[in-house]
């Protein structure tokens, strides 16, 4: 599975460096190509020799040691990554990479890289649970990192309890399971929308609501990730959109319903994160509306209903619709998923702590014709993300194989 993925390994310096010692052999025997960063600290620990020898590539201590001419290490290294591990990470050092610091080789080399991260942390049980590498981590996971959470056991300090870095095998089935997710989605057409629209009174007013996007743009991003071909349309949002995608911006519903329309036939799942307007002003007036009086009295009429639209017009996609409610929730969620034809609805209570708008957690549920499907807790909307589009990849093959008669 690891075949020729390029890897690259941080170790950091604990006590636990010894284990990273297996972890590179086990992910070279499982056939990635695997290159070692080493912090000083760790190189206290364990001899870079012994990674070298296991990795069959010079280990990098040294930001400045530059032994390739024509290229600069730390951002090649970057470059080249599938995906970047580091096991174990010290409190330090996810203190770096939260907070944007390259002081040393590997902190420098993760602030240039763009693949994926996973993080083991190994420390003594009261720096885990400090509130400052709390909100590291927090950090750290709201940007999409991943990780291995520590086990319980026997600590090098003495202590019996959270904080002793993950068994080399359970890091590696952890990056065998990532890469595997990239395979979920390969070769389908996923389209996404997300953000809110815009439904203009005049040149500078307009009626919108509080949707951020980030939802949308991590169902995108989980659905690329997953090795998906993904469309992702975009009304108002206060986020950076992920990469890799198409993004097609709009502002109104209508706009919006242009562009999802005309592509809806070409691909196998839509997924309707956008808060799209259910009204907008009968008249939209080309000049600065003035103040007239001590009231203002506008006429508004519907919008088209979008999810209804596609739901009317489906032809064996798999359609995702969400429900924002403040109360009965799976009564509304239900309803929808009947009234607009949808094969999942994801439904959440907006009013709840952790689930509202802007925010970067969710706390969701995903229904389907059948009811409740999954329950999810408060999790970073990148983790929602990806539950979503497993459970969608899992909904679609059920679909083709019920076609095939299988």
């Amino acid at each position: 599975m690891l075949k020729g993925k390029s890897i690259v390994l941080g170790i950091t310096g604990g006590i636990a460096a010894y284990k990273g010692a297996a972890l590179c052999s086990k992910l070279v025997q499982a056939g990635a190509d695997v290159k070692v960063i080493m912090t000083e600290s760790a190189a206290k620990f364990i001899a870079p020799l012994t990674l070298q020898t296991l990795s069959r590539h010079p280990v990098y201590i040294d930001t400045f040691e530059e032994r390739d001419p024509s290229v600069v290490a730390h951002i090649n290294l970057a470059d080249q990554a599938d995906l970047i591990v580091i096991a174990p990470a010290t409190a330090n050092t996810i203190g770096k990479i939260a907070n944007g610091l390259a002081d040393d080789m590997l902190s420098t080399t993760m602030l240039a890289a763009t693949c994926p991260v996973l993080i083991a942390p190994a420390m003594n049980v009261h720096m885990y649970e400090h509130p400052a590498v709390v909100r590291n981590l927090e950090l750290l996971a709201e940007r999409g990192a991943m990780f291995v959470e520590p086990g319980t056991g026997q600590l090098a300090c003495g202590y019996v309890a959270k904080g002793r870095l993950a068994e080399p095998e359970d890091i590696v089935l952890a990056v065998e399971a990532f890469f595997a997710q990239g395979d979920l989605l390969a070769g389908k057409k996923v389209l996404v929308t997300a953000g809110g629209t815009i439904e203009r009174l005049d040149p500078v007013r307009y009626l919108t609501n509080d949707s951020s996007g980030k939802m949308g743009f991590a169902i995108a991003e989980a659905a690329r990730a997953m090795g998906a071909q993904v469309t992702l349309i975009a009304g108002r949002t206060a986020a950076q959109p992920p990469a890799g995608v198409e993004l097609v911006r709009v502002e109104s519903a209508e706009q919006m319903l242009e562009a999802v329309t005309s592509r809806f036939d070409a691909v196998d799942i839509v997924v309707k994160a956008a808060a799209v307007a259910d009204y907008r002003p009968v008249k939209q007036h080309d000049k600065k509306l003035k103040k007239n009086g001590e009231s203002l009295t506008l006429e508004l009429e519907r919008t088209t209903d979008i999810l209804q639209t596609l739901g009317q017009r489906k032809k064996g996609q798999l359609l995702i619709g969400f429900a924002a409610e403040t109360e009965q929730v799976e009564h509304y969620a239900m309803d929808k998923l009947k009234r607009k034809n949808c094969d999942l609805v994801v439904a959440n209570d907006v009013s709840a702590e952790g689930a509202g708008f802007n925010g970067d957690t969710n706390i969701v549920q995903l229904f389907g014709p059948e009811g409740l499907i999954e329950s999810l807790p408060m999790l970073s909307k990148r983790e929602v993300g990806r539950r979503i589009m497993e459970i969608a990849s899992d909904r679609l093959k059920s679909a083709c194989a019920r076609g095939r008669g299988e």
